[in-house]
């Protein structure tokens, strides 16, 4: 039985791919919206994308960042008619590959071991989901924060003479949409915590000086690196 959560990619990339499927996407694209008709699930060849949905009063919430390696299912599995329930969007230039949703299922069903890895996978996804929601939910803003920047870390983090630095761009506003909070709110959350000397942040990528610190406030459990990221 196929056990890790990098599974179930592997089978369809080796069952799938073909060089001309590939689609190269530039950074911004949008693979699809909220309540679109389901056509397609997508393999992450290289690259990142973000997921998230556009709230009624126009507040951008990002879900999860998933990156290269990676598989985007985004709805119903095996559900007539299915619409996806986030937007995608690619956070840097990307290669995918597009599976028909269809034949993906298909292959799903009928292939014994794309069923147990896919089984697997989703479990670890539900984990991760349970997990942030713990996070926002008993540590409130703040700590909501604090957890982004530690599951950033665990993503991104490279290790540096200073600390962890997150190999990725983020503006304030990009953190407060992870942490579901508003930039004001992050922005004060962040401040304290340069006059702490728990991060720094210059050309817009962030440095965790104290990982200790943040992990003490949040009451963090050390997951698993595959279950504490924002993927």
């Amino acid at each position: 039985m196929l056990k890790s959560s990098f599974s179930i990619y592997s089978l369809l990339d080796q069952f799938f791919r073909k060089a001309d499927q590939i689609q190269k996407v530039r950074a911004e694209s949008v693979l699809f919206q909220e309540k679109e008709a389901v056509e397609y699930v997508y393999l992450l060849l290289s690259g990142s994308v973000a997921l998230g949905r556009v709230h009624m009063r126009g507040k951008d919430f990002t879900l999860k960042i998933v990156n290269s390696r990676e598989l985007i299912v985004e709805y119903q599995i095996f559900k007539e008619n299915p619409r996806y329930q986030f937007y995608a969007k690619a956070v840097s230039d990307c290669e995918i590959l597009a599976i028909k949703k269809d034949q993906f299922e298909e292959f799903i069903i009928n292939d014994p071991d794309a069923m147990n890895a896919f089984v697997a996978w989703l479990s670890t996804s539900y984990l991760k989901a349970q997990m942030k929601c713990q996070d926002l939910i008993m540590n409130g803003k703040k700590g909501g924060l604090y957890s982004i920047l530690i599951r950033l870390c665990n993503t991104y983090g490279v290790k540096n003479e200073d600390g962890i630095l997150i190999d990725m761009p983020l503006t304030h506003q990009e953190l407060a949409n992870l942490t579901f909070g508003t930039r004001e709110v992050i922005q004060r959350a962040l401040k304290e915590l340069r006059e702490k000397d728990v991060i720094s942040y210059d050309q817009q990528k962030f440095t965790i000086k104290d990982l200790r610190y943040l992990k003490q406030e949040v009451d963090c459990q050390n997951c698993p690196y595959e279950i504490c990221g924002v993927n």
